[in-house]
């Protein structure tokens, strides 16, 4: 951490001198001594240290300076960091000048100069407020700050991104935050938000995801065009392949869209997931899946975007959002699913500024004492309710059907009814969602009847879907987008179309040999963290048998 700042200003180049001599003589090992010639000098000082989140500790100021008096200064300077400590300097006695700057900047001593000896009528007096400052003072958030305001989705879509790939940030809400008002006005980025201030003082207005990951050293490029085998989706299907494939000596990269954790990352909570007996958050688990593949040599790349596929034999070829591309001999499809939209007026200018689909964590704190809704009704809805239920006033469950018993796990149906503030409302849906510039009410229809409540915030849980166009015509794939694999490519007893080897596909193997899938987007796949898990670790040995026969 920088030390903090002594800032002298005076417009008298001799006495300016003579300040900061005997300020360097006293504070220079615990703080460090600037000096301003005039008050626009000192404005324009401070605002870039306000913009490299330096500390001012205390501002010597000069009254009588031309073009802007001290009084004026201190009133300015205020503004930028409010909680420095302010001394005025003047040459004889000024009543008016002294009341003045009490009364309107908040002045805490006022000196005469000369003021020789310094021990006796300088050093005694800047000791005390120092002392006074390093009392109150917290030092300085030293990462990534973000600032934008609460219902900005823009903000949320940031906050979002960097809590999943668990990059430590600061948020700041620009309505409430003075401090982030000053920062904000001191580099004028006020109409910019949200705003990104990195560790070196650079600020960023308005980035995307991928804008801020490059800029705080993710991985959103592959270091090499080739690999033994690419796996593309950072779930925990993903995650297992990555660590059994790089730690069996395979180069190995896992490509992931938004966040390693996938949508299992999102979950509030997962308890029955073997070996685990008080149940870990879905965060948790991608991040000791993220560090163990890490340890084994596997390359993250995140956030990128895979938009095509080709087959040039003995290569599978892999185009990217950047229009670049990169190559492998195998390659493994663990894309997942994502949730479905909700049509219905009004969700969608909503989307990051009250509604969201999945669990967005980050919101549960802007939750507390509020009015939360939920629909759906399988396991993410029900870790989501508890999750919430720890802050919320109340958290209704808007379930299409009669009861959780048909999509949700019995322990989580018995937390559910044993918890006070969660209910659970049959054959209920939304209808509209309303409000200005965040959700404000919600209607509701249930049994056939509608009505329309107050709502802090509506987390939606409908069902998934794969995410595969990029795979059209090179994979085969059912009406639905999921992949097919396996015993059922085969058609009659025929092999799929364009088939080379003299073998039928491996149990994980898709239509064209050598590319794999594993997780919820296989057809057929049981939708669970336990099962994705499994069937990422054991494609790997499909992927050596493979790899043996073409070698």
């Amino acid at each position: 951490m920088p030390k903090p700042v002594i800032l002298a200003v005076d417009d008298d180049g001799e006495v300016l001198r003579a300040v900061q001599r005997d300020l360097r003589q006293r504070y220079a090992s615990t703080y460090r001594i600037l000096r301003a010639e005039s008050g626009e000098s000192a404005l324009e000082t401070l605002r870039e240290l306000k913009k490299r989140d330096e500390p001012v500790a205390l501002l010597l100021v000069d009254q009588r300076m031309p073009h802007m008096t001290g009084i004026d200064l201190l009133a300015k300077a205020v503004e930028i960091f409010p909680d420095s400590r302010r001394v005025l300097l003047t040459a004889y006695a000024d009543t008016t000048a002294a009341i003045q700057a009490i009364n309107e900047v908040r002045v805490q001593y006022y000196l005469l100069k000369p003021w020789d000896p310094p021990e006796q009528n300088l050093y005694p007096v800047i000791d005390d407020l120092l002392e006074d400052w390093q009392a109150s003072h917290q030092p300085p958030y030293e990462g990534l700050r973000l600032i934008g305001t609460g219902w900005s989705p823009e903000a949320f879509a940031l906050r979002d991104f960097l809590g999943r790939n668990q990059v430590p940030y600061q948020w700041l809400d620009a309505d409430t935050n003075a401090s982030a008002r000053a920062m904000l006005t001191a580099n004028e980025t006020t109409s910019a938000l949200p705003v990104a201030i990195l560790p070196d003082g650079t600020h960023m207005p308005r980035p995307t995801p991928v804008q801020l990951a490059e800029r705080i050293g993710l991985t959103t490029r592959p270091e090499r065009p080739f690999y033994d085998l690419i796996i593309v989706g950072g779930g925990p299907s993903g995650l297992a392949a990555a660590v059994y494939g790089a730690s069996e000596g395979l180069r190995t990269m896992l490509i992931e869209r938004e966040a390693p954790g996938g949508q299992a990352g999102t979950s509030s909570r997962i308890e029955n997931y073997l070996g685990f007996p008080t149940g870990l958050s879905g965060a948790d688990l991608a991040r000791r899946a993220v560090t163990q593949a890490r340890r084994f040599g596997v390359e993250i790349v995140a956030p990128a975007e895979v938009t095509g596929l080709r087959v040039e034999d003995p290569y599978r070829i892999l185009t990217l959002g950047d229009g670049s591309e990169v190559s492998c001999h195998a390659l493994l499809i663990a894309t997942g699913v994502s949730y479905r939209t909700l049509d219905v007026p009004g969700v969608t200018r909503l989307i990051g500024a009250g509604i969201y689909y999945g669990g967005a964590l980050s919101e549960a704190l802007a939750c507390r004492g509020e009015d939360v809704y939920i629909v759906g009704g399988a396991n993410s809805a029900g870790q989501a309710a508890m999750h919430f239920s720890k802050f919320a006033s109340c958290v209704t469950m808007l379930v299409r059907g009669e009861s959780l018993a048909a999509s949700m796990s019995q322990y989580l149906i018995d937390q559910i009814d044993a918890t006070p503030n969660i209910r659970v409302w049959p054959h209920s849906s939304v209808v509209e969602a309303h409000g200005e510039h965040s959700l404000e009410t919600l209607t509701i229809s249930q049994n056939g009847e509608q009505q329309t409540v107050p709502a802090a915030a509506l987390f939606i849980f409908i069902g998934a879907q794969p995410r595969t166009d990029w795979l059209a015509g090179v994979v085969e794939r059912d009406a639905n987008g999921f992949v097919i694999s396996g015993a059922e490519l085969l058609h009659a007893g025929e092999r799929p179309k364009g088939w080379k080897l003299d073998r039928d596909p491996f149990l994980l193997e898709t239509s064209v040999p050598g590319i794999f899938v594993s997780g919820d987007v296989r057809r057929g796949s049981v939708k669970r963290v336990a099962s994705g898990v499994g069937e990422g670790s054991i494609s790997i040995a499909f992927v050596h048998q493979y790899l043996a026969q073409v070698s």
